[in-house]
């Protein structure tokens, strides 16, 4: 198909399509002549799946370019599936210094307390595994020096409490992995990715759940 097709299969206009090709999200097509091209299904499957990750899994144009290049990868050996689909989501990023966990230590001078590590502190006490350089302790330690500086304590108590809660989440999400490696690493990525929203709906319901059970017959006359 021609990319007008293309555009109007997958509801993509056509300069977006053009943009994605240039950024290396979406694989060009079939030269045809100097100035044409032919697409396939292919092309209409990786659409949709690049404006998944940006409109409702709300990553960036570089983070769906790590995606589709893990996808595109050769795949990796069973054990190194969540490895791989990890990188790819957190892109290897390191706290710097002077970021959150950096600010929350200077503001802790004054009380003598130390939040440097704190993250890391408290999942060896829990037994969770971590690697040097950790990116995913990193973005917990930011993560949980924001609630702090916005004044929303979150205590080791309820952190272990939120942890018992999500290892629950992660079961159902590492069974649902394929047993072949090929399919194993676009699920874990793109499962993740477009899982968080509803993750966070689900938490929004069960909110207003849970209060209306416990509150409702305190309004009672």
């Amino acid at each position: 198909m021609r990319i007008s097709a293309l555009a109007a299969r997958s509801d993509v206009p056509v300069g977006t399509i053009k943009y994605y090709v240039r950024e290396g999200l979406v694989p060009p097509g079939r030269q045809t002549s100097r100035t044409t091209a032919e697409y396939d299904e292919s092309h209409v499957e990786r659409l949709r799946l690049v404006r998944a990750l940006t409109d409702t899994g709300g990553l960036g144009i570089t983070a769906v370019r790590r995606v589709v290049a893990v996808i595109d990868a050769p795949a990796p050996a069973r054990l190194d599936v969540l490895a791989t689909a990890h990188d790819a989501l957190t892109g290897g990023e390191v706290p710097e210094p002077d970021e959150a966990d950096g600010e929350a230590r200077e503001s802790d001078e004054g009380d003598g307390s130390d939040s440097e590590g704190r993250a890391r502190r408290w999942a060896a006490q829990r037994g969770w595994f971590m690697s040097e350089g950790d990116a995913v302790i990193g973005r917990l330690e930011r993560a949980w020096a924001a609630c702090e500086q916005a004044d929303v304590i979150v205590d080791e108590a309820m952190l272990d409490q939120y942890a018992d809660a999500v290892e629950q989440v992660a079961r159902v999400d590492v069974t649902s992995v394929p047993v072949g490696a090929e399919g194993a690493v676009r699920r874990v990525v793109v499962g993740t990715v477009l899982t968080e929203p509803v993750l966070s709906a689900l938490r929004l319901l069960a909110q207003r759940q849970v209060s209306l059970q416990r509150y409702r017959h305190d309004e009672r006359p």
